[in-house]
């Protein structure tokens, strides 16, 4: 048996090695300039355990199924953000940023082997039914989440539309689990909106940075300023969970001068090492029409009032975070998401690929938004939460540390003498406020401030 299990495990040590050397990992992984040579011994641990598993599990497993479930084990070990997509996991990345797909409407990740509720999308099933940022799915329908990977969580919740669901749910402050029923929907996300607030006063709303979020957006602001000159600009990022960088470079430059940086990135090779400007190469993809230059040129000087708070992450951090910088804005809310890290999607054939981290974003003064997020200029906390019992970057199990600063905590709000336990009666969640309604309490703080008027901080 044993001479049978080093046969197998020589076989596969060669395979493996050579699918290592195909893929250039020897190559990548590189060190002052020195190649790393393959770890030769732990590829023999490898090739001795998968041997061993194919000999003396108490089923018979196929390679392919053991090969991407190392494949996952290795990338998932790494941090909350890098992955293996199987076929399913790819199509349904490259699906969802076009805008559309099935299923309940979150942006999840893993924490301890559990599904955690980054942001739940506007207008969809979850966010109706109050699925807040930071819940903790523990099963689905009966079938505990724990152990399972995050993609296999996420097929369970997608699925044909009008069927249904259980989440149960942990949430911070609540004494027992939370059963809350989803039917599932085709998920058609608006990633912008926009209204007048009043006569002068604009509302823009920006979802999700999609594919064409930024001709969405130009297109939005030119109707806001059919009527008339603005007075002051709302820009919504709340609960904005992200999306692609130029849709986030894109929109930075509606609001700044051309060529100002938007945002850099540092990693290990020369690619991860960028700056991104307010220039047409850095927000155009696949398109030599300039979409901004319609856009009114007021746009670069209204006085602004960018919302946002713990559900605001990646490339809504990247915005707020130049605005800011460039003194272009006033930011608004509660401490953001703290998702300040670069994810490159490598293809490797079969219609599968992976997501790996490859690089940290920086605003233009040299901040890292990384497990940190970025400081609102004014804190307004929304009344009736509790800024604290939002899930963040710096919560999650083996997020990247933040290189500049050594001592950032959580990134999560100091405790104010007027802060209030939620309930603990186990009772159904609380339906959210719309944003941008007449009950937006942010909103109307942000109203207030381009106005002039005093501004009211409570809970």
């Amino acid at each position: 048996m044993k001479l049978k299990l080093q046969k197998v495990g020589l076989v596969l040590l060669g395979a493996l090695a050579g699918v290592l050397l195909s893929l250039n990992f020897s190559a990548i992984a590189q060190k002052e300039g020195a190649r790393s040579p393959l770890p030769v011994e732990e590829l023999r641990s490898f090739a001795e355990v998968f041997g061993a598993i194919k000999s003396n599990y108490v089923e018979p497993v196929e390679d392919k199924k053991l090969i991407s479930e190392a494949i996952n084990g290795m990338l998932t070990g790494l941090d909350p953000h890098s992955a293996y997509l199987d076929h399913d996991a790819y199509r349904e990345l490259q699906v969802g940023t076009q805008g559309e797909f099935g299923g309940l409407g979150i942006e999840v990740g893993m924490e301890d082997g559990f599904v955690k509720v980054i942001s739940p999308i506007e207008d969809t099933p979850a966010f109706r039914a109050g699925i807040k940022t930071g819940d903790l799915i523990i099963k689905l329908d009966e079938t505990p989440v724990k152990g399972m990977s995050l993609n296999d969580a996420v097929k369970r919740m997608r699925g044909k539309p009008k069927t249904s669901i259980k989440l149960t749910v942990l949430r911070k402050g609540e004494s027992k689990p939370l059963e809350i029923t989803l039917v599932r929907d085709v998920i058609k996300v608006q990633s912008v909106r926009s209204k007048l607030i009043e006569p002068g006063y604009g509302y823009l709303r920006v979802v999700q940075f999609q594919e064409h979020s930024g001709e969405n957006v130009v297109r939005h602001l030119n109707t806001l300023y059919k009527d008339g000159q603005l007075k002051g600009l709302v820009l919504d990022l709340r609960n904005d969970p992200g999306g692609l960088l130029n849709g986030a470079v894109g929109i930075s430059a509606a609001f700044l001068p051309p060529k100002s940086i938007v945002v850099t990135t540092d990693g290990r090779t020369e690619d991860a090492k960028r700056k991104y400007l307010a220039s047409t190469e850095d927000y155009l993809r696949g398109s030599s029409d300039d979409y901004l230059k319609s856009l009114p040129a007021a746009i670069k000087t209204v006085p602004m009032v960018v919302l946002v708070n713990g559900g605001s992450a990646s490339a809504s951090e990247i915005v707020a975070g130049a605005l800011q910088d460039h003194k272009r804005a006033l930011i608004m809310g509660t401490q953001t998401f703290g998702k300040g890290s670069v994810q490159t999607i490598m293809p490797l054939g079969n219609n599968t690929a992976i997501k790996l981290t490859t690089a940290r974003y920086y605003t233009p003064s040299g901040r890292s938004i990384q497990a940190k997020g970025i400081t609102p200029d004014i804190v307004i906390e929304e009344p009736g939460t509790d800024a604290r019992a939002y899930l963040r970057e710096a919560d999650l199990n083996k997020h990247l540390s933040n290189d500049k600063d050594t001592a950032a905590g959580s990134g999560k709000p100091a405790a104010r003498a007027n802060d209030k336990p939620k309930s603990e009666n186990g009772e159904e969640p609380a339906k959210p406020i719309e944003f941008g309604s007449d009950k937006d309490f942010q909103l109307t703080q942000a109203i207030n401030m381009l106005k002039g008027l005093q501004i009211i901080q409570k809970n």
